[in-house]
């Protein structure tokens, strides 16, 4: 009888030493409410690609520079702390975010339903259209419902992706944009999906490139910060942050000087 409440009281132990590592693993990826844990460190840690123009590149002199970096340091300035990039390729920057590894992703992130589940969303700071480029003598594609049977090379995970599933195309899986449009130079692939802002400052730095865009859909917002669900409070500060930035104007102003004097942030 001894021997058996032993064994009980050691597996009880046993049980709540787990009970805790848990929970303790939870706040370190980030699962507890982070802003605290921002201010306290004093620098918000944002995920980045580092390799999506006009969004997240690197200029001339190797410096990280974009609309979406610069967006992340104005919010960061309005929280109070410094910014810190962390560069990751887009099929493992939500792995980042789940691992505690960046609080938020800043790049050009839109919004679904399956991701919902797992992150909260900020309010959205950027709109545009999601269209189709191809090469400049394919005349097979001209609407979203001419996917059907073609190659498409976007990742998978990605909105765009899952765009051109849904119209019926095959998808070819890459991690960057100049990947996908260069599989469509090169025949591997019929088509590509992005927003027109990426194309457009595409074919702008490229224009020896023989591509077009043949499809437009209607204006969305395009762009949210996505962070662990459990932050309301850093939620509620980013929001905060979006909407001061807005009423200023200064959002409008980065937008205007990565996107040839357009703003893309107003509704």
């Amino acid at each position: 009888m001894k021997k058996r409440m032993v064994r009980n009281l050691i597996g009880f132990m046993l049980a709540n030493v787990l009970m805790i590592g848990l929970v303790g693993c939870g706040k370190s990826a980030g699962t507890g409410d982070r802003l605290d844990e921002i201010k306290k460190r004093g620098k918000l840690i944002v995920g980045t690609e580092g390799t999506y123009s006009p969004n997240s590149f690197h200029d001339e002199s190797g410096e990280l520079v974009g609309f979406d970096v610069e967006v992340a340091a104005l919010i960061a300035r309005e929280l109070g702390v410094e910014v810190e990039y962390v560069e990751t390729e887009w099929a493992s920057i939500f792995a980042a975010l789940d691992a505690g590894q960046i609080d938020v992703v800043v790049n050009e992130v839109g919004y679904t339903d399956e991701r919902a589940q797992k992150y909260d969303f900020s309010e959205p700071y950027a709109f545009s259209r999601r269209c189709i480029l191809v090469r400049g003598d394919n005349t097979d594609i001209n609407s979203f419902e001419d996917l059907k049977g073609h190659t498409a090379a976007n990742e998978s995970s990605s909105l765009f992706g899952q765009m051109a599933e849904e119209y019926g195309a095959e998808l070819d899986p890459v991690n960057a944009m100049a990947q996908s449009i260069s599989e469509v130079l090169n025949g591997r692939a019929d088509c590509t999906l992005n927003y027109e802002t990426a194309f457009n400052d595409y074919m702008k730095e490229h224009p020896d490139d023989d591509v077009k865009i043949v499809a437009y859909a209607d204006p969305e917002p395009s762009s949210y910060v996505p962070m662990l669900k459990g932050n309301s409070e850093l939620q509620k500060a980013v929001n905060d942050a979006i909407a001061k930035l807005q009423a200023s104007g200064e959002i409008a102003e980065v937008s205007k000087k990565y996107f040839n004097g357009v703003d893309i942030t107003a509704k």
